[in-house]
């Protein structure tokens, strides 16, 4: 079939033009053509038949089909070139900023970046509680080695602003006005003939009622419930039944092991509590002091309501009923003996955990609280023992970041993590104090790693303010690692133990340790060796410090 080429109606087979009657030019009249017949028609043939054009439903050309076809093929293939093109350069980006963060490119990465700028510094008018946004983390790509002079300037600026102040400690009637309800609960006195702090509290309720139905460790988690199921069994047949009243004995621990984490105080309390003597709360950390008792399980999860002080002393009760029968024993009674067992407590949070603080207390001058858990302890219990296990801070910060990673972990990783975390420690230093620094809670979470708790000496120069010497014990890792029965028998000698058996002895230092590194970060291997120097480098000044408070050049941590 063929076409007119300028209107596209079809021609006559026997037609010689390549036009129809219509397009013939301005000589055609339709008076005059034979086909029109005097008629303004326009005539189409098919198949030699005559047909009105109105009857044309559709009409195409086979030259514009071709060509739309050929257009048509030509567009799809320039989209295709142009989605490959975009997906290959995704690829390629994805490619050079993943490259560049771990290390792996084989040409130096553009985005690097080769030093880091200090944030702007903070208005005079912000508080610590609105400082989250100026310590965020900057993005950065280390390149480990060339990056080192950078990082180095950063902790010669935190080295300069190094200043070690007394605190202020609080008085008494501060500390009553922030928390009424406990000095309410806790006396100021203890029984005379128990070596522990315990003292007999009124029961009210009977036989009927659950002592533990509103204890928070009870309520909000499962691991917990076992024992308190016990507890609500033996409890009534541990009353102390006196002129138609009934008393329960309530107890305190006479020594906390306050920290630091991962620095093998979980080694230490497994072997304690092997002691005769020595009974532990229900949980090994209960964390009250620094976090429940605020409400906080997670900081990150926000606040959940706050754990009073008697569902503390609950995780007790089994260590109390112990201590009750020996005091009800006759050889306490008709002798004049006393009771020599002992409670301790272990939440390796202690020592270092003040970061609730801005939440529930005043702010103080320069942004230091003006509390800190050490004092309430020692308001209630003057004459508490304080056991420290350290470490090596360097090799701390690598353990715990293994320990609490989730994913990604690399030694690599962690450099990046460490320098991020040094830059937002020195954009605090330069506006604030180093214990309003150590203390603060929004620069503690936003760093991702937990460098202050390396800090040691900043906690323990604050404990000293409260506490004497003489009853804080600090021991180090290394050396208990090396030589158990030495330190075990440095700690029995200062909570004054009773003698071992030679069994007893070789049960509680020989057994395994207890917490060590897990087979898939030990894995991982060591940290890289300017991740070290780094970390090197930025806690030496503390470390020299801390030598020079406990008299003890070891705590430099040269050799290790």
């Amino acid at each position: 079939m063929r076409y007119c080429i300028n209107c596209c109606i079809h021609l006559l087979p026997n037609d010689l033009h390549r036009e129809c009657f219509r397009c013939r030019g301005p000589d055609h009249h339709s008076q005059k053509c034979p086909v029109c017949k005097g008629e303004d028609k326009i005539p189409l043939y098919t198949d030699s038949r005559q047909m009105k054009w109105l009857a044309v439903l559709e009409v195409r050309t086979d030259h514009c089909e071709s060509w739309n076809g050929f257009f048509c093929l030509r567009k799809g293939k320039l989209c295709s070139l142009m989605f490959g093109l975009i997906i290959m350069t995704l690829v390629m980006v994805s490619y050079i900023l993943t490259g560049a963060k771990h290390g792996l490119l084989l040409i130096p990465s553009p985005f690097h970046y080769g030093a880091f700028a200090s944030n702007p510094s903070l208005m005079d008018n912000e508080s610590l509680s609105d400082m989250k946004d100026h310590y965020q983390p900057s993005k950065m790509n280390i390149s480990y080695v060339k990056d080192y002079p950078s990082i180095k300037l950063i902790i010669d600026t935190i080295t300069s602003k190094i200043e070690f102040i007394t605190r202020q400690r609080p008085d008494l009637e501060e500390l009553r006005k922030q928390e009424p309800h406990m000095f309410s609960v806790i006396p100021n006195k203890f029984l005379p003939n128990s070596k522990n702090p315990c003292w007999y509290e009124e029961y009210r309720g009977n036989t009927t009622t659950d002592p533990y139905a509103t204890n928070s460790y009870a309520l909000y988690s499962k691991r917990f419930r076992i024992i308190f199921d016990y507890l609500r069994k033996v409890f009534w047949n541990h009353l102390y039944h006196y002129k138609d009243k009934h008393y329960r004995l309530r107890c305190l621990p006479h020594f906390y092991i306050i920290g630091q984490p991962k620095c093998g105080t979980t080694d230490l309390y497994d072997r304690l509590r092997l002691h005769p003597d020595v009974r532990f709360s229900a949980i090994k950390e209960p964390h009250w002091w620094t976090r429940k008792r605020f409400g906080i399980i997670r900081l990150r999860d926000g606040f959940h309501d706050r754990y009073p002080v008697e569902d503390y002393l609950d995780l007790f009760d089994l260590a109390a009923h112990q201590i009750q029968s020996v005091l009800q024993s006759d050889a306490v009674k008709e002798r004049g003996k006393r009771n020599n067992i002992i409670i301790g407590e272990a939440s390796a949070s202690t020592m270092w955990d003040n970061n609730a603080w801005i939440f529930f207390y005043d702010n103080s001058t320069e942004g230091e609280p003006p509390f800190l858990i050490q004092d309430f302890i020692h308001a209630f219990q003057p004459n508490a023992k304080l056991i420290i296990m350290l470490r090596d801070p360097v090799e701390r910060l690598y353990s715990d970041y293994l320990y609490f990673a989730s994913a990604n972990k690399s030694a690599e990783d962690f450099h990046e993590k460490v320098a991020e975390s040094l830059q937002l420690f020195e954009n605090c230093v330069l506006d604030y104090s180093l214990r309003a620094c150590v203390y603060n809670n929004t620069l503690n979470n936003a760093m991702p790693v937990r460098l202050q708790v390396g800090l040691y000496v900043v906690y323990l120069l604050d404990w000293l303010t409260v506490f004497n010497k003489d009853q804080i014990l600090v021991l180090r890792l290394e050396d208990h690692a090396s030589n158990i029965r030495y330190t075990m028998h440095m700690v029995f000698q200062f909570l004054d133990l009773g003698p071992l058996s030679e069994k007893q002895e070789a049960l509680i230092t020989k057994s395994p340790a207890s917490n060590t590194r897990r087979p898939e970060d030990r894995s991982l291997g060591p940290m890289l060796p300017t991740t070290k120097a780094i970390l090197r480098d930025f806690y030496r000044p503390f470390n020299t410090k801390l030598a020079q408070v406990l008299f003890d050049d070891a705590f430099l941590w040269k050799r290790t």
